[in-house]
C-alpha cells in the first residue's frame, strides 16, 4: 500500500510548486529516491495533464563519473542536458543520498570543472522553466540532524506538506520592506556585517522553487559588503563539511576566509572571480526546522536564520554576480545559538530570531505553525 504522505507530496509538488497544467513536459530528476514516491509523482503529472520525463540517478555512480570526468565529456553532458531541458516547462529535482558525503574524496579541480561547465544548464532551468528542488529523507540525513529515521521521515513529512499558501500571505510585508530597503547592518557574536540592498528588489519564497521553503531573498550591491561573518552552522559543498566558517569582506570581496578546513574552503572560494563576491541575502523563519541537519535546502529555512551567499547571484533580485559555485551559509541568531540582530535603514527589525514590527510578527514561529 502507497504511503499516503507519498501521494500528498507529489499532489502539492505538481498542482502548486509547478503547477502543472495540460501539454505540459515535466522532468522528474530522482536522485537515491524509491521508486514509489517516483510512480506516485508521475500519476500526480499525468492527473494535472502534463507528461512527465524521469531521470533516475544515484549518488555513488554520480561520483564515479565525476571522478574521471574530463572537459570533453563535461561539454557532451552539457550539450545533452541543454537539449532536453529546452524541451520542458517543468522541473522537479528530488536528492537522496545513502551517504551524504559520498563526493567528499572527488578532487576539487574535477567538481570546478564540472560546475563551470554545466552552470548554464542550471540557470536556464532556473530562470526559465517552472522549478521545484527538495531532499528525500534517507538514513544518512537523519544521522546528520541527530534523529532517528522515524523521527526525521515524521519532520521531513510535516514541513514539506505544510500550508504554504498561508506562508506566503505572512511573507507579504516582509517582501515590500526588503524592496523599500537601502542598509542593511547584521550583528552577532563574531559578526558585525554592513551591506545595501538598495535598488535590488526580494522574492518571497513560498513553496514553488524549494521544499521546504519559508525565507525572503534579497542580494548584497555587489561592492558594499564590508566587515565580518561567523557563522554558526555546519555546511557540506561537494561532500565536504565546513564548521566555523568566518569570512572577511572589503568592497565586497571576501579578502580573508577560515574554517575547520581552511585550505579547502579558499580552494572553492578560488573557482573563479565571482566566487569571493556575494550572490544572495536572505532571512529564514520556517516554524518547523530549528536546528540545521547540514543540507541546506533545510538548514536555509531555519527559523530566526540568515544567510549569506558567496558566488552565483540570481536573475531575479541580484547583482549581476557571475560564478559556478552558489554557496548558501547560515547563520542562526535565535538566542540559544548566541543571538543576533538585525537592522534595516537603521531601524532594528528582528533581535535574537524574533521579528518586532507589528507588521512582520506573523512570520514568528508561535504563528505560522
Amino acid at each position: 500500500m502507497t504511503d499516503p504522505r507519498y501521494t500528498k507530496l507529489a499532489k502539492l509538488l505538481a498542482n502548486y510548486s509547478t503547477a502543472l497544467k495540460k501539454g505540459d513536459r515535466i522532468l522528474l530528476d530522482m536522485i537515491d529516491v524509491p521508486d514509489e514516491f517516483t510512480v506516485e509523482l508521475i500519476r500526480a503529472a499525468r492527473a494535472a495533464g502534463a507528461t512527465p520525463f524521469v531521470e533516475t540517478r544515484h549518488t555513488r555512480v554520480g561520483r564515479e563519473q565525476l571522478l574521471g570526468m574530463t572537459e570533453a565529456q563535461a561539454a557532451d553532458v552539457r550539450d545533452l542536458e541543454m537539449f532536453r531541458m529546452k524541451k520542458m516547462q517543468a522541473y522537479v529535482a528530488i536528492r537522496g543520498a545513502d551517504n551524504m558525503n559520498e563526493n567528499s574524496d572527488v578532487p576539487s579541480e574535477r567538481v570546478q570543472l564540472y560546475s563551470k561547465i554545466i552552470r548554464p544548464v542550471q540557470d536556464y532551468r532556473v530562470n526559465k522553466t517552472r522549478w521545484c528542488v527538495l531532499r528525500w529523507p534517507t538514513p544518512s540525513m537523519a544521522q546528520a540532524a541527530g534523529m532517528s529515521t522515524e523521527a526525521f521521515e515524521n519532520l521531513y513529512f510535516d514541513v514539506c506538506t505544510m500550508d504554504y499558501a498561508r506562508m506566503a500571505r505572512a511573507m507579504t510585508p516582509l517582501e515590500k520592506l526588503m524592496k523599500q530597503t537601502d542598509r542593511v547592518h547584521l550583528k552577532s557574536p563574531g559578526t558585525d556585517l554592513t551591506f545595501s540592498i538598495k535598488g535590488i528588489g526580494a522574492k518571497k519564497c513560498e513553496g514553488t522553487r524549494n521544499i521546504p521553503d519559508g525565507e525572503v531573498f534579497s542580494c548584497p550591491v555587489k561592492d558594499s559588503v564590508n566587515g565580518t561573518i561567523q557563522f554558526n552552522t555546519p555546511t557540506l559543498y561537494s561532500g565536504t563539511k565546513f564548521e566555523n566558517v568566518k569570512l572577511e569582506l572589503n568592497d565586497g570581496k571576501i579578502v580573508n576566509a577560515t574554517s575547520n578546513n581552511t585550505k579547502r574552503l579558499n580552494e572553492i572560494l578560488d573557482t573563479d572571480a565571482g566566487a569571493r563576491y556575494i550572490g544572495e541575502f536572505s532571512l529564514g523563519f520556517n516554524p518547523h526546522i530549528l536546528s540545521p541537519m547540514c543540507d541546506i535546502l533545510f538548514d536555509e529555512k531555519i527559523a530566526g536564520s540568515l544567510h549569506f551567499t558567496p558566488g552565483q547571484a540570481y536573475e531575479d533580485c541580484g547583482n549581476g554576480n557571475k560564478s559556478a559555485i552558489h554557496w548558501d551559509m547560515v547563520l542562526i541568531q535565535r538566542k540559544e545559538w548566541g543571538g543576533g540582530e538585525v537592522w534595516f535603514d537603521g531601524e532594528l527589525i528582528r533581535k535574537d530570531g524574533i521579528f518586532l514590527t507589528k507588521e512582520l510578527k506573523p512570520l514568528n514561529p508561535q504563528n505560522l505553525k
